[in-house]
Formats: structure tokens, sequence, C-alpha cells
């Protein structure tokens, strides 16, 4: 891009900021003149979604006058109109039914189905089905839903149909006696629901409009699914608590006054595997904890997402009135409250259990569901088996998660407009003039205006949250402190410019805010079903029981079956760097299969520290096998002669094909492989494709194609994301190695690696990519950065947490830089975890067997399935094996993509003093971005440091003499070919 293009657009990007700003003001005047005006008003900003929100759409039917349907329309799933992929939806039996609908396609697909409906109204959309079982998914339903081709509100593209799973029970044991958590298994049977929002921001199922006439449904999704039918049903309605009481045929209590109870953990149900149960500590928990782990407790931060729901069955042994009891604990966010739809044979009795609020409470407490009068409500249960539901529901906070997003927007318009016109665009104090005076009146006509308003609505909303809340929460206070600081800048307007980084930070506190509030945490420990006139349980450990329970407490610490100094020299140990869950399911499944299979018995130890691992050596005490160690440790380690040489071992020859050349450069060291890959991060290119469309823009290629669609993105309030930490991209792409042959020089000081420094550094300083983002994934979810270059954790954030934006965002290649054969090289890293046997080690042999038997395909395929099914797709397993990725339940266009851009797979060797390179290449970074160095300077002052540190480094492992002189070279590997074994066909 040459000057004065730049020049051009900057002057075009001035004059649209001047004109909204203006436009502004008049909104914004009305708040300093105490006017009443709504949120709306109050609030300008720039949306990036064309449609509206359900709960628009809700006021716009209700200003239209628009009825609720009153008769139910059959649709038989058995007839479509058309389908998308006719050999993989097709018609036929499934699960004891005839002539139902098979959608079993291997990639995103659609369904349309024509309907006459004879009298317009609103109507609920239930579906009868039952998931497609014996297959990799495990997600819910998911379906992005038209009407005669048009969305009618957002949340339209993320409706959700739930499974039913159950654990495996009764739960097993290890050999240290601690309860192993089960694995779930789906229990779904043929089932009619509405189609509900997968937010769960709103209490009741989603409305769609019909008019008079034929319509055409269209589901575009992906998850296997038989379905029998779709209804359009008239809404339910949910009576008040006044009039579901006045409903009971009895309204006296039963005959018995014995309450019925409920271990929390014994559930018949949930409709997510996240949901788990959990190993609770506290004296009165039931079953009591003795030293050992036991999983008496259900739910805490394993249920706190959107509509997850868990289901209980109980049997009362008369027709009576009862009021509900539990014993919760509810304290993860301070003095924030938790809401749950409460439902009884699966219908919510009256209104006040649509979103029922558990207050905060440090410690666990008897809750009975009450009125804020404190009478308890009553439900009337008939004699027999009934069940009781809990469901996550957002819809209490949802108005005010929506408010901040727009209120986010509009700071994110004021950041943008302060950058753009004061030049501080790259949040670089050596672009900003601070011996300037400015006048905000003529520099920012409106500016004051439109941060007032901010204000303002942060005041409002604080007051919202604290009506829902019923009182002062975290979130709340810190909107109240961030209005105080947009007060105290409006009291010296003429330094407003020099304050933009206090805007960004307080826009980093508004998306940690939608994150907290969206996030509803309850942990359970019993449930009681009581009688009308019955007193409610001793829920709550007395005095004398918390004493003693204290002290047996502090009696179990010291259990040592946890120590890393406990070595059992009769089993193989295996430290590993990870959480207990990984922990736990890794010993599990070699009782089940490796110790049966080898005869060699196994200790898994939890390492939570790699540092121990460096202790331990000292101690003289040392594993046989360390896993999940970071990249760089099995070289360090190696020059210190701790590692075992695995290019030694019996197969070795075998074992390293299965994994990227790229992926052992930094496992590589003299000669020999010093660990192996277990897992790996990927970079790809995130995208929203609603966003790209509504632009009409492509998704780039190549680097130069980024660089073109910048101005419509900027123009536009939004921008392209790269973490400003990776740097090996550039490089890589660019033909540029880390170090010289022989590996005792850095080879940044070559034409080419200043060439890579320069785009590296000018996406900031010439592009003005944002240098700062403190979530890209929420900016992502907004909008504001629809597209940008991340990683797995990316991908298992939006597939866990993101389901309003399902079918409406992909990953593609990262862009690369063509070559004059016309391909494009797209080499990138990623970083990975790995696993190593220590020289040390007595057992070699016994230690190799298991890494290999670890390795393998079948091994790595299900120990991902079974950390899925445990925990959910958050723990989504990403193997380094590249057969094995396939065989776990990726979405296959995704997969495609992740296994092409593996074959570009490239991390950074590990020499002696390489862990200089990180350090002194991020301070270049600093020096010609922050600072005012040119990028040559700065470069060439980068690789001089390396090389002293690396040359002090050779001469204390003996590469080099006290003179300098070489004494032997370090053998570096070089990987400059992409990876054809990564090219595996997904099926």
């Amino acid at each position: 891009m040459n000057l004065m293009k730049q020049k051009c657009l900057l002057l075009a990007a001035m004059f649209v900021v001047l004109f909204i700003l203006s436009s502004c003001g008049e909104e914004a005047e009305s708040v300093t003149n105490g006017d009443s005006v709504s949120f709306d008003e109050l609030i300008t900003t720039f949306e990036y979604e064309s449609d509206p929100y359900y709960s628009e759409k809700l006021s716009e039917w209700s200003e239209q006058n628009i009825p609720l349907a009153k008769s139910t329309i059959k649709i038989n799933a058995s007839e479509p109109k058309n389908v998308s992929h006719p050999t993989e939806i097709y018609v036929g039996d499934y699960e004891n039914k005839q002539n139902v609908l098979i959608w079993n396609s291997s990639e995103t697909g659609w369904v349309e189905y024509e309907v006459d409906v004879p009298t317009a109204g609103l109507y609920e959309i239930h579906a009868s089905y039952i998931p497609v079982k014996n297959t990799k998914d495990k997600a819910p339903i998911q379906w992005d839903i038209t009407i005669d081709g048009t969305r009618p509100f957002r949340e339209a593209s993320s409706v959700h149909l739930y499974r039913a799973w159950a654990d495996e029970l009764p739960i097993l044991k290890n050999s240290d006696g601690d309860e192993i958590r089960p694995r779930s298994f789906d229990i779904s049977t043929w089932n009619s629901q509405p189609l509900v929002d997968s937010g769960g921001a709103y209490s009741k199922p989603l409305l769609w409009e019909f008019t008079s006439g034929k319509h055409m449904i269209r589901l575009h999704g992906r998850v296997p699914v038989a379905l029998e039918s779709l209804q359009l049903v008239p809404q339910q309605n949910i009576p008040t608590y006044e009039e579901a009481f006045a409903s009971y045929n009895n309204q006296s209590t039963t005959n018995s006054s014995e309450t019925i109870t409920i271990q929390a953990e014994q559930f018949t149900s949930k409709n997510d595997t996240a949901i788990k149960m959990y190993s609770d500590k506290n004296d009165r928990t039931v079953p009591r904890y003795t030293g050992r782990i036991i999983y008496n407790t259900i739910g805490g931060q394993r249920w706190l997402e959107q509509n997850q729901e868990i289901t209980w069955t109980f049997e009362v042994p008369e027709t009576g009135v009862y009021k509900l009891g539990f014993r919760a604990l509810q304290n993860t966010v301070a003095q924030k409250t938790s809401f749950r739809t409460v439902k009884i044979d699966g219908k919510v009795p009256f209104e006040p259990f649509q979103a029922y609020g558990f207050p905060y409470s440090a410690s666990w407490e008897g809750i009975v569901l009450q009125n804020s009068n404190k009478d308890p409500y009553l439900v009337q249960l008939e004699k027999g088996v009934h069940t009781l539901s809990l469901a996550v529901t957002q819809s209490p906070v949802k108005p005010i998660i929506i408010d901040l997003e727009k209120l986010l927007a509009h700071l994110e318009a004021i950041d943008w407009d302060l950058r753009t016109i004061s030049g501080n665009k790259a949040n670089s104090d050596r672009t900003l003039d601070r011996n300037r005076t400015w006048d905000m009146e003529q520099d920012f006509p409106g500016m004051t205006e439109h941060i007032r308003a901010a204000a303002a609505a942060m005041e409002a909303l604080a007051d919202d949250l604290e009506g829902v809340n019923g009182n002062k929460d975290s979130v709340s206070q810190g909107l109240d402190t961030s209005v105080k600081d947009l007060r105290a800048m409006l009291g010296n307007p003429e330094e407003i410019p020099y304050n933009v980084d206090e805007i960004s930070s307080i826009r980093e506190k508004i998306a940690t805010f939608m994150d907290t509030l969206s996030k509803q945490s309850l942990q359970l420990d019993e449930i009681y079903i009581i009688p009308a006139d019955a007193s409610p349980p001793k829920m709550v450990a007395g005095w004398f029981d918390r004493a003693w329970g204290s002290i047996q407490n502090f009696g179990y610490s010291f259990d040592t079956r946890d120590s890393l100094n406990d070595m059992d020299d009769t089993k193989l140990n295996i430290w590993v760097q990870r959480g207990r869950d990984y922990v736990d399911q890794l010993q599990q499944l070699a009782d089940e299969s490796f110790t049966p299979e080898t005869g060699i018995e196994v200790k898994v130890n939890l390492l939570p520290d790699p540092e121990l691992l460096l202790m331990s050596n000292a101690a003289g005490v040392q594993p046989d096998i360390a896993l999940g160690l970071t990249q760089d440790l099995p070289v360090d380690y190696a020059i210190r002669g701790s590692l075992q040489d695995l290019s030694e071992m019996d197969g070795f020859q075998e074992l390293y094909p299965r994994f990227s050349p790229g992926s052992w450069l930094p496992l590589h060291y003299n000669g020999g492989y010093y660990g192996v890959p277990e897992t790996q991060s990927f970079q790809v290119l995130y995208y929203r494709k609603d966003i790209l469309e509504r632009l009409n823009l492509k998704i780039p290629e190549t680097w130069q194609e980024v660089y073109d669609l910048l101005p419509t993105l900027q123009q536009n309030f939004m921008n392209f994301y790269v973490n400003p930490k990776e740097y090996a991209t550039y490089f890589y792409q660019n033909d540029v190695e880390f170090y010289e042959p022989g590996g005792l020089k850095t080879a940044l000081d070559q034409p080419e690696a200043y060439t890579a420094f320069k785009q590296w550094t000018d996406l900031f300083n010439t592009y003005a990519l944002e240098r700062e983002v403190p979530s890209f994934y929420q900016h992502f979810r907004s909008g504001t950065m629809p597209i940008g270059i991340s990683d797995y954790n990316m991908y298992v954030q939006l597939s866990a947490a993101a389901p309003e934006l399902n079918g409406r965002w992909g990953i593609a290649l990262i862009p690369g830089i063509e070559q004059e054969d016309g391909t494009i090289s797209r080499w990138a890293g990623g970083g990975q975890r790995t696993g190593v046997i220590f020289k040390q080690s007595q057992k070699k042999e016994e230690a190799w067997e298991f890494m290999k038997w670890w390795l393998s395909t079948e091994v790595q395929t299900q120990y991902g399935s079974d950390l899925e099914a445990v925990n959910g797709v958050a723990f989504r397993w990403n193997t380094s094996n590249v057969e094995a990725f396939i065989n776990l339940p990726w979405k296959k266009e995704d997969a495609e993509v992740i296994l092409e851009q593996w074959t570009w797979y490239k991390d950074i060797p590990n020499v002696p003093g390489g862990y200089y390179l990180d350090r002194e290449l991020n301070n270049a970074w600093v020096r010609s971005v922050v600072g005012t160095d040119n990028y040559m300077s700065s470069l060439e002052q980068t690789a001089r440091d390396i090389n002293r540190e690396l040359i002090r480094k050779q001469q204390e492992f003996g590469f080099v003499d006290e003179q300098g002189e070489t004494l032997s070279e370090i053998d570096i590997s070089v990987v400059d070919q992409p990876w054809t074994g990564g090219l595996i066909d997904v099926e």
C-alpha cells in the first residue's frame, strides 16, 4: 500500500468518524439535559449483526399485536421438499420407528419442509427426534433455521435439541482407593421437545411468526439425527404461583411427615457430558470424605453453561403438596446469584420456577425454594414416580449481557475514533504529541457527549444488575468504578486523547463482565422433597461436627499416596504435568489395557510443576517417564544428560513417521531424539462467514490479500487479529531458519530475516493491527474482529461456549507467501506437549513399551474419546498422532483444513542458550513497535545479543573453547518441504 493511498484512507476515515460523532451528539445531549431515554437511544452502536435479537422481535410482535397461535400443525419428517445430500439424508427405519428421516450426513447439510399455515400467528416448533448413535458426534443437535430463506432473529442460527446421558455405575476405584470419575453414555430415546435458544437466554421455547399460507422451513446442521416429525404448536401457558396453587386438587399436606432425600450425584440423566460429579470434603456432605476421592456432589464449575440440565427421579408415597429443598453451594463469584429453571415431570409448574435464583453463599447452605416473603413454594405431587429437573438459564441477566455488548461496541468506536484522529492508532506514545493542547469541541466534536452517554449507560446497567441480583456483586461494582473513571476523564476533557489506554482497559473489563455474567455455577449435595407441614431436615453441620471434620481432614492431609516421593519400585512410575482428570483417565486406561497386555503395572502421579523434575533429580527421586512437558524441556534436560535418547530404542524408526517432521525439530539434539510429541496446537485462520459475506470479502490466501482487506475492515470499525508474540510464521514463510548450520550462531542477520521482521512489525506499525487484544474470542463473538489467526484453544472455546455462532464461523489455512512456482508457503508452528524417558530409570525397556502403547493410534483414539465423553467438548484431545486425530469427532470440513495446515507444521529447534531467542525477538518487536527503533537496527541488536548468549552456553557445554574456537558443531535438522504424511482422507 503506497503512502498516498494510506493518506487518502486516513482522511476518508476521519470524515466518517466526524460525521458519526456529530450525528451522535444530539442523542447524547439528551442525557446531559436529564431527559428519560431508552438504552438504545442512549448508546449509539455499530452493529456487526444484521439479524435482530429474539427479544427485539418479541417487542416488535407485541407492538404489531401478532397473536399467539391456537392450533397445532404437524409436518411429517419423511416428506421433505428438498435435501442437500440425498444419499446421506434419506427415509428409513430407526430405533423401532418406521418411515422416519435419517439425517446422517458427514458434513454440514440441510433439509427443507413446506408447510401450509391456515391461521397466522406465533408458534413454537417442536421436533420428535432421536440422535443417531454410534457416531463420533456427542454434541447436541444444532440447527440454523430459516423461514422462507430468512433467519427471523439471530438466535435462530443456533437452536438446540439435547441428548440424554447417564454415568456408568458403579463407580470404579483405582489402586489407591480413589473413585475414578465415570464415563457418560448416551441413553437418548425418541423424544418430542421444543426448539430452544442454545444460549439459555430465554425461559420459554422460541416463538416463530408464520403468516397464513405456504412457507418453507429449512433446517441447516450437521449432527446426525433421526426425525419423525415437526410440529407448529401454540405456546404453553405458565401460570402464576397463585393460579397454580388455586388449581391444586388437594391443598392439604400428606399424612406422612417423612422427607424424601435424594443424593444429588445419583441423578437419572443429564443433557451434557460436561456436567460432572465432584468430590467434596465438607463434614456434612454425604457420603462423607474419608481421605480418598469420593464423588459425593454434582455440579459446581461443571454445571454453569447455558441450558445444562440435570434430572432426578423420585417416588412420593401419597398425593399431597410438598416443598423443595436443596443442600447447595454457590460460591464461584462473590455476591452473584445463579439461576435455574425448575421443572416437575418435564414442565415448569409456575412462573417463579422459570428462573429461580440461588444466592451466593461462602459455604454450604440449606435452601428451601420460597418467595421474597420467605413463604415456601408448594407443588402438588400425585402418588407415584416423578422427575425433578434443574436447568441453567441466563434469562434474568441476558438483557444486561446484550446491553453490555452494545456498550462494548460503543466504547470500541470511541477508542477507534480517538486513535484515528489523534494519531495514536498503534497505542504508542511516540505517535502522540503530548505538547499539543487539544480542544475537544473543535478536534473531537461530540466526543465528550459520547463518553458521557457511555457513563450514564454503565450506571443504568449497574442498577439493573443490582435489581436482578438482589444486591451489589463484583460486576455491578466494577461498572460503578468504570463510571467514576469516565467521569474523571470528563473533568479534564483536554486530557482525554492521552487516556485512550484507559478506555481500552474499560473495554477489557466489560468483556470480562460479560463472561462472568454468563456463568451460572451451582453445586448440590442433597435434594429434599418435604411435606408442606414438615420442617426441613438439618442441612448444615453443627459447631462440633465442623470442628471434628476439620481435625479429620487435617489428618487425611498427611496421606502421601499422591506424593511424588512415594515411588513404587514394583511399578512403572509416570509423572504427568496435566490436570487431575487427565491423570485419572490415563491411570484407568493403563489399568484396563496396558497392564493386562504386558504385565507391567503402572503408577501415574500428577506433576504440579516441572521444576520438581530438577529438584527430584537432585534428591535422587525421579520417575521413569514424564508426560505433558512443554517442548523446550526435553532438550534442556538432554543437554544435562538426564534423558534417554529415544532413537536408540528398538522400534523408534517405526514410530517416527507417525508424526510430522516439523514436530520433531524441538526434540532433536545433536543427533538424538529426547522426547516424543504427545499433543500439538495448530494455527489456523478463523473467520466469521456472515460478516465477510456482508462486507463482500474473500478469505485471504496470502498476506497481500490480508493487506487488501484491512481498509474495508477498518472503515467498518473492525480489524484483523494476529498474536503479536507469534513470530515463527513470518520467518519460516520467508525461508529463514533461526540458526545457522552447525547451530553455533543465529541466522537472524540474513537479508531474508530483516524482510520477515519488517513484515511482522509492519502489521502493527503500518497496517494498524491491535497491539493488545485482551480476548480475540470475545472480539470474534461480537464481530469487532471477524477474522484472525489463532490456535486450538480458540477452536475449543468457540465449539463449547459460543453456540450462537453455530454455522456462522469457519476455519481456513493461514495466509502465506506466494512462491515463484505459484505455490503458497504456509509454514507455522503452534507448540506441543511432549513425553520423555529418564536416563536413570531402571525400567527403560518397560518405559519404552508404555510409550509405544501410549502413542499408538488405537490408544490415543480411546483416550481422546474417553476424555470427551467424561468431560465434554472443552476437553477435546489434540493428539499429535494424525491417524488418531481423524478418529476424534472433528467436523469433516474443519478436519480437512487442520490436516492440510498440519503438513506445514514446523516448530523451532532447541540449542544450548536457545531460550534467548524468544526473549530477544520479543524485545526487538517492542523496540520497533512500542518504541522508535528502526527495524533493521533493532534486529541487528537482537542477533548480537542472542549470539553472545549462545557462545556463553556453548562454552559451558563444551562446544566452544574459552577463546571462542569451535570444538564441535551441533547437529540441527532442517525441514524445508511440507509433510505428505498429513494428507489423509477424512471419511
